[in-house]
């Protein structure tokens, strides 16, 4: 499948609206064969207590590139994606900046999608490490 980096992240962009992503502030902003990527803002908005972006924050960002990402798979009139699992490790703090999360596509079934989504900051220091579990499904007619 040829897919267009351009088209990608017009797409990716305008589904965001009205949603978790835009409240969130997350922009995709790369895309290729087998990967996707987006960035977050960290600023109070997504601290915990503690001034350090959340945890949940960052799930957030891995779980929407990594869904996101599926779309590219699926023929979206007749198919559509759930995530059904998502871990995280979160290895290294924040408290400003910019995070940026990219799904690498680790296998491609007909019905299940695996993903590792790396969360790094601006330097390319890993942040979290996430592995998302999505489901294809046919479409209901309701």
């Amino acid at each position: 499948m040829t897919l267009d980096k351009d088209k990608m992240l017009e797409y990716c962009n305008t589904f965001s609206k009205n949603t978790l992503m835009e409240t969130l502030n997350i922009e995709f902003i790369d895309a290729g064969e087998g990967f996707l990527v987006a960035k977050m803002p960290v600023n109070a908005s997504v601290h915990q207590p503690m001034g350090l972006l959340h945890g949940g924050a960052s799930v957030a960002l891995a779980e929407s590139v990594g869904s996101a990402a599926s779309h590219f798979f699926i023929n979206d009139k007749e198919q559509e994606v759930r995530g059904i699992e998502i871990s995280a490790n979160h290895l290294r703090s924040i408290r400003e900046g910019v995070v940026i999360g990219t799904a690498r596509i680790i296998h491609k079934g007909r019905t299940l999608h695996l993903w590792e989504i790396k969360v790094t900051d601006e330097e390319g220091n890993l942040i979290s490490l996430c592995k998302l579990t999505n489901m294809v499904l046919a479409k209901s007619n309701k």
